[in-house]
């Protein structure tokens, strides 16, 4: 007898339930039978890399109205679409974002509103200006700001910054001292000070809500534990620091925005040098501030432009700028993760696109899958030469390429020096970059 194999296919394999259904395809993954699917797959990382530069248009829209330089922004904590921005005017107004369109107006100050804060719920702000005042403002189920403000503090001293706790009634300021203040009284209830310079500026932690950090003139970060009476630990840089912001997912680390042109994270366990130094930025760093998901964070800088960086990169993945650009002072990551919203001198409110070549909308499901597939395959071959050069490549403005290569000479000019120094002088303990950035850390 001769034996027959038949061949038996399950119908479920290949049929579909439905005539939308996409068709199954019978495939063999051996790779012995697909001998140029490597090829195959560099050539469309390489056409999706092209892709994604050529479609890479970051900027949506602009946000017109102020009459005088933007001095502070401040994303709602409930509401997507709603931001809340402030002038060197003392004007401060409410933006609705889709629209594009100032909903509520008020003349909070009589000189510049120096921040702004909202209480964790949004139902109302608290902002200090030029004048030495801190005032509290409602909002209505609309967002429009009432015309008076329901409780005024005169302060003794100018307020440089303002920020609520994440949970309670408590709000802090920072000026010649570091006061923390009850919603309901009109006196702080604690006061820190350590040294004699004035704090610039100061933020709460968002997961553990004690904590608190700033930035003062004397070059050094100080952090505060409110249920201590004394501030915790004083970092010493070589230079002043602008603003701090903390990882809202690791509550322990956080990043400051220098005068020496770079972005320092430190882990506040072991202050004794940055885990991270970022660099890129050609000026003074101006703000810096997370996104929701605390893999990234975004930068505003004197050099009229915004950068993004990962937080265990040193480079910039992204550099945002046009031509009518300014000095950037303020800059905020939207709560979707989507949007980055910066705030120049020449009193517009620009709204950017967090992922520059992303396609706005909802997206088909092919759409999605094609997108993945395509992320996948940079990622994978992401180490090829030109894949990386594509990939890394930006236009930035004359001046910044100017200033980027004498930055370069310079720090080249610094290692040579430093080499010389160390073959004609007696052997010590070598320093790296990361420990040379913190001067002293005092308890």
């Amino acid at each position: 007898m001769m034996k027959i194999k038949l061949l038996s296919r399950n119908p479920d394999d290949y049929l579909r339930e439905t005539k939308d259904d996409i068709r199954k395809v019978a495939r063999n993954f051996d790779p012995k039978f697909h001998p140029f699917e490597a090829s195959r797959e560099y050539v469309r990382a390489l056409n999706a890399t092209k892709l994604e530069r050529t479609f890479a248009k970051p900027f949506i829209g602009c946000l017109e109205g102020h009459k005088d330089g933007l001095s502070v922004l401040k994303k709602h904590p409930t509401s997507l679409s709603t931001l809340l921005s402030g002038a060197h005017d003392g004007e401060v107004k409410v933006w609705n974002l889709p629209t594009r369109k100032s909903i509520s107006t008020v003349q909070a100050h009589t000189g510049v509103v120096n921040s702004l804060c909202f209480h964790p719920k949004g139902k109302y702000f608290f902002t200090c200006g030029r004048d030495k005042t801190i005032k509290q403002w409602n909002l209505d189920e609309e967002f429009h700001i009432e015309e008076d403000p329901t409780n005024v503090i005169l302060g003794q001293t100018l307020f440089h910054a303002i920020d609520h706790h994440w949970k309670d009634n408590i709000f802090a300021t920072c000026g010649e001292q570091v006061d923390i203040w009850d919603e309901s009284r009109a006196e702080p209830i604690r006061s820190y000070s350590w040294g004699v310079d004035s704090v610039q500026s100061l933020k709460f932690n968002p997961v553990e809500h004690h904590l608190l950090g700033a930035t003062a003139c004397d070059r050094s970060i100080i952090l505060y534990d409110m249920r201590g009476t004394a501030p915790l630990r004083k970092v010493l840089l070589q230079l002043k620091s602008n603003a701090l912001a903390w990882n809202p997912m690791e509550p322990f680390v956080f990043t400051v925005a220098n005068e020496d042109y770079n972005l320092y994270s430190f882990d506040m366990r072991k202050l004794s040098k940055p885990t991270n130094i970022h660099v890129d930025h050609v000026n003074a760093v101006i703000d810096v501030d997370y996104c929701p998901t605390g893999r990234e964070f975004v930068s505003a800088g004197w050099d009229k432009c915004i950068r993004i960086f990962a937080c265990n990169m040193g480079h910039s993945r992204e550099v945002y700028f046009t031509k009518r650009m300014q000095r950037v002072q303020q800059v905020q990551w939207s709560l979707d993760n989507k949007y980055i919203l910066s705030g120049s001198d020449e009193m517009n409110i620009r709204i950017w696109k967090a992922q520059a070549s992303e396609k706005l909308g909802p997206l088909k499901p092919r759409e999605k899958a094609a997108f993945n597939y395509n992320e996948k395959l940079k990622e994978k071959f992401g180490h090829h030469p030109e894949i990386k050069r594509i990939a890394r490549h930006r236009h930035v403005p004359k001046f910044i390429y100017r200033a980027r290569k004498e930055i370069k000479t310079m720090k080249d000019s610094e290692k040579r020096k430093e080499k010389h120094r160390k073959i004609h002088s007696k052997p010590e303990e070598e320093k790296s970059t990361r420990q040379k950035v913190v001067l002293n850390v005092k308890k």
